[in-house]
């Protein structure tokens, strides 16, 4: 995106379908947030901002700019000069010190602890919590559920200092589920360095559980996370490690690899791959017959494999074939499921954009708007990104101006 239209899609997204009217808007709106009546930025100096060489606002301006567009005048586009530092900087810095704090609290408790009897039941106990949190997961979004399962791992983790025998090695497997789990829900939530970290735990535990089918899933978790972050030769190799041993692992663990392998493929533009992987992860689905407790998604998601294709389908920009797979897809997917039909929904929006079927992409995206905030899904608001960038060849016309109302909602929360 060029300078200039960094800061007229924020202003189109605003409702200042002109120049001048943002410098109206924008001039009210610094008088009344400065209480200086004299504040005043004209509809010339709006159009330079949206030119080839924007140049940079005052401070006051740079923070009333900030208070009206929610952006900082860097992320519009402007110049930065040297030396620049934003007003609120040093409370982000501390803010991000306590996040993180927040984020490694329940995995890096200090031991040692003091001795207790671990009775065995407990593993099936936490077992039959899991499947609650999963189920939880896809009506609640990730948000309130963050705390409860990551102090259930710290208590765990806790009662794994103080187990022994089969009982330690039963409660590290569990662990490790959690763990992934609570990765999970940061990167749902888009905090993608609290992802990391608990993706992190999980491969340590399910190390030292020595099981392979966890480390084969723990390894499953990191290439995740290199899918959101865009890097499909990290996703590749990660799949492949996990593959190494395939005849050792369950077959619901190959299927986890196969799919999330077709997604780093996708990210390096090779659909026949996709499709190779696809339909021999589908070629494993009914002999899906373990008892192990997490990684069930397989077995939970309807469709789930062609869910894995359309989406991949969509990241390659084959907009007709993906709008055709997330049209069976959500015909099977239950409305109980909020979430995950308002992240396939917004990948079918995008679709039906790639397929120069704009109106049909509005269609679909008033109701993923009002999913987006509910949920408060990062994972369906960087959906809406991707679908923003597919509708720029409209961004002007009705339909566009239509679609950045629709989601002027979920940009205010986000």
């Amino acid at each position: 995106m060029s300078r200039n239209d960094a800061l007229r899609a924020a202003r189109i997204r605003k409702g200042w379908r002109t120049i001048e009217a943002a410098a109206t808007a924008i001039t009210e709106h610094g008088q009344e947030l400065l209480d200086d009546r004299q504040f005043t930025v004209s509809a010339r100096t709006w159009r330079r901002w949206e030119g080839d060489r924007p140049g940079w606002p005052a401070e006051e301006t740079a923070i009333v700019i900030h208070d009206a567009l929610s952006r900082w005048p860097e992320d519009l586009g402007f110049t930065t000069p040297p030396g620049w530092i934003r007003p609120e900087h040093h409370e982000e810095e501390q803010v991000r010190r306590q996040a993180f704090v927040s984020v490694t609290a329940a995995a890096l408790v200090a031991g040692p602890v003091a001795p207790q009897h671990v009775d065995p039941a407990l593993i099936d106990y936490f077992q039959q919590q899991l499947e609650g949190h999963y189920r939880a997961d896809m009506f609640l979004g990730p948000h309130d559920l963050i705390g409860t399962v990551s102090a259930q791992y710290q208590l765990i983790d806790k009662l794994v200092k103080s187990a022994k025998g089969e009982t330690r090695r039963g409660l590290l497997r569990v662990g490790a589920a959690y763990a992934a789990l609570v990765g999970w829900l940061y990167q749902d939530a888009g905090d993608m360095d609290g992802a990391a970290f608990w993706r992190g735990v999980t491969q340590e535990i399910a190390m030292r559980s020595r099981d392979p089918h966890l480390i084969g899933y723990s390894l499953v978790n990191q290439a995740q996370v290199r899918t959101d972050l865009g890097d499909g030769h990290a996703v590749v190799d990660l799949c492949e490690a996990a593959l190494d041993d395939a005849d050792q692992l369950v077959p619901k663990v190959r299927i986890m690899a196969m799919q999330q392998q077709a997604h780093g493929a996708s990210l390096t533009g090779d659909r026949d791959l996709v499709d190779h992987l696809i339909d021999k992860a589908d070629l494993l689905l009914p002999c899906v017959d373990d008892d192990l407790p997490w990684g069930n998604a397989c077995r939970r998601t309807p469709g789930y494999l062609e869910v894995q294709r359309a989406t991949c389908y969509g990241r390659l920009g084959l907009g007709a074939e993906a709008g055709a797979l997330w049209s069976q897809v959500l015909a099977i997917v239950p409305e109980t499921a909020r979430r995950d039909r308002g992240v396939y929904m917004a990948r079918q929006a995008t679709a039906a954009a790639a397929a120069r079927e704009p109106d049909q992409a509005v269609e679909i995206a008033r109701t993923v708007a009002t999913i987006a905030v509910e949920t408060r899904s990062a994972r369906m608001r960087r959906e809406l990104v991707t679908l923003e960038r597919a509708m720029r060849p409209w961004q002007d016309a009705p339909v566009g101006r239509d679609l950045a109302e629709i989601l002027e909602p979920v940009t205010e929360g986000s």
